[in-house]
C-alpha cells in the first residue's frame, strides 16, 4: 500500500538512533555557529545527514537531494527530490531538551509524495503518503474540529535573526496568544507540524523557515485533513516561501487575519 514507508521509516530510525548516541554528550568542541550566535550545528547533525544521504543515494542514485547542512543553492524541486532535516531542534538537542526529530520527505513537481518524522527521545514516529492519510505509529491521525480561536491551542517559533529583523513574529505571538487558549513554542517546527496533524495543536505558524523544516510536517497536516498555506492564503508558496500557516482548516482564515503579511 505504501511505496516509501519502509524505506523512509528505516532510515529515520537509524538517523534517530545515531542522534541518541550523542544525546547528552555534546560538548562545546562539537558545536559550530552557523549564523549569529543562535543558529548552531553539531557533529550529530552532520553524522545523521550523511547517514540519510548515503542511504538515499544507494537506493535512488539519480534523485535530487536537498539537505540542511549540505544544501546547494538550487533550492527547488527538480524531478523526484528528497528534502532532509537530519536534526530539527538542534538547540534543544544540544541542551538535552527532548523535543527534536529527524524529518525526511520526498517530493516531485506535483508536490509532496511521502514524509516521515521521528522523535527518538519521546518515541513518536509519523508517516504520511500522498492520498493515503497520516499516521502516528500505526494509528491514523486527524486534525481537530475546533472552530473557535478562543478555544484553540496554537504553536509557533521564532527565527534566529529575530533581533535584527523587524518582522520577528513577536507581534503575531502577542495577538494570537491573547485571542487563543494559548501558544506553545517547542523549538522544532517539524514536530509542531506533526502535532498539528495529530490534533495536539489546532494550528501552527512561523516565519523564515527553510524547506527541510516543513517538507514532511506539512504533508502530515494535509493528509490529516488540515490546510497549509502562506500567511496570505497562497497554497503554492509555503515550501520555499519562508512562511507557513498550518491549521485544522476551520480556523485558517481567522488565524490568517491576525498575521502580519508585511513581506520579506
Amino acid at each position: 500500500m505504501f511505496e516509501f514507508k519502509d524505506f523512509l521509516q528505516s532510515i529515520a530510525k537509524r538517523a534517530g538512533d545515531a542522534l541518541l548516541s550523542h544525546y547528552g554528550k555534546i560538548g562545546s568542541d562539537q558545536i559550530r555557529i552557523k549564523e549569529g550566535v543562535r543558529d548552531i550545528v553539531t557533529t550529530a547533525d552532520t553524522e545523521s545527514e550523511k547517514l540519510i544521504i548515503d542511504a538515499i543515494k544507494k537506493e535512488f542514485p539519480r534523485d535530487k537531494i536537498i539537505a540542511e547542512e549540505t544544501a546547494a543553492n538550487d533550492l527547488r524541486v527538480d524531478g523526484r527530490t528528497w528534502i532532509i532535516d537530519p536534526l530539527d531542534g538542534t538547540v534543544n538537542f544540544s541542551r538535552r531538551h527532548p523535543l527534536f526529530c529527524v524529518s525526511i520527505a520526498v517530493y516531485d513537481e506535483g508536490g509532496p509524495i511521502a514524509g516521515t518524522i521521528f522523535a527518538p527521545v519521546i518515541g513518536e514516529r509519523y508517516f504520511a503518503e500522498r492520498g493515503k492519510g497520516a499516521f502516528r505509529g500505526e494509528e491514523r491521525i486527524r486534525v481537530t474540529d475546533e472552530e473557535r480561536i478562543s478555544h484553540a491551542l496554537l504553536a509557533t517559533g521564532f527565527a534566529y535573526k529575530r533581533t535584527v529583523n523587524p518582522r520577528n513574529n513577536l507581534d503575531n505571538f502577542i495577538v494570537l496568544n491573547l485571542k487563543s487558549r494559548g501558544v506553545r513554542r517547542g523549538g522544532s517546527a517539524a514536530l509542531d507540524l506533526a502535532h498539528t496533524a495529530a490534533g495536539v495543536f489546532d494550528g501552527f505558524w512561523e516565519l523564515y523557515l527553510s524547506p527541510w523544516d516543513v517538507a514532511a510536517g506539512a504533508l502530515l497536516v494535509l493528509e490529516a485533513g488540515g490546510k497549509v498555506t502562506t500567511f496570505d492564503g497562497s497554497e503554492g508558496g509555503w515550501l520555499f516561501g519562508c512562511e507557513i500557516l498550518a491549521t485544522n482548516g476551520r480556523l485558517h482564515e481567522g488565524i490568517s487575519a491576525h498575521l502580519d503579511r508585511g513581506g520579506f
